[in-house]
């Protein structure tokens, strides 16, 4: 499985890279304009004389994911994050993770916070029923104050408390 390092670009929009098994490195920077960035760095390479950028409007970012593979759902998220005043959170399951194999509802509470949606392969499941069971791979999307967020994400992956006011 591919690692996907994600950072958020205050005021810019979000980076996303992997490193390639080659030790290429292939980077997204998702503009909020709605345009993006892909930087490629050759392996090895010491300085930027390895790397290639190219600015992407919107339709030909959604034209170059859909020939790799890639799907509108991750998209319809970065837009949700996008929302002003609205926190919003997601994170991938990973094999080890707490909650993998097992229904949502297991989850523990936290003060404000909704799971809006579960993404699996390229359906995204909203508002799951507690009986709803995660696997791994799937994607958790979830809004409220961000403390709560970060508390359920520490539940999905340790299976601890959620809420962080407890």
């Amino acid at each position: 499985m591919v690692e996907v390092r994600r950072v958020a670009l205050p005021g810019v929009g979000v980076l996303h890279s992997i490193t390639t098994a080659d030790g290429a490195e292939v980077s997204v920077v998702a503009h909020r304009t709605g345009s993006s960035d892909l930087v490629c760095r050759r392996a090895g390479a010491p300085d930027d004389s390895g790397t290639v950028s190219l600015r992407l409007e919107e339709d030909e970012a959604h034209t170059v994911a859909e020939l790799l593979g890639g799907t509108r759902i991750v998209e319809s998220i970065a837009e949700l994050e996008a929302l002003p005043g609205v926190p919003i959170g997601w994170v991938t399951l990973d094999e080890d993770d707490a909650i993998a194999g097992r229904p949502i509802g297991e989850l523990p509470a936290a003060s404000g916070v909704a799971v809006v949606a579960v993404v699996r392969d390229d359906h995204a499941h909203p508002s799951p029923a507690d009986d709803f069971v995660m696997r791994f791979g799937d994607t958790l999307v979830a809004v409220g104050p961000a403390e709560g967020i970060e508390g359920v994400f520490r539940a999905v992956h340790t299976g601890a408390d959620g809420d962080a006011e407890a």
